[in-house]
């Protein structure tokens, strides 16, 4: 299992539209894949999911990689939430 905590950068937070682009190169991986805020975890596939954890401008997260494509899909989601 890999993790690593980032702070979300974007100005409008982890609305919708980053959200679904996250969710779906997320679904790109077939290792489990959680995004922890507040003391709560969600499947990182599930863009509802991540909606109900309310990740605004600022946020830090820690997300959690485990299978076998694990240090792929954390190394590119990663650039991901950077980049949005």
């Amino acid at each position: 299992m890999l993790e690593k905590e980032i702070i979300i950068n974007n100005n409008n937070g982890f609305h919708t539209r980053p959200a679904a682009l996250f969710v779906k190169e997320a679904k790109n991986f077939v290792s489990n894949i959680t995004i922890t805020s507040n003391g709560r975890t969600v499947n990182a596939k599930s863009l509802f999911k991540i909606q109900t954890l309310g990740l605004t401008k600022g946020t830090l997260i820690i997300l959690k990689v485990s299978g076998k494509d694990e240090k792929n899909a954390i190394e590119h989601l990663i650039k991901i939430i950077q980049k949005l």
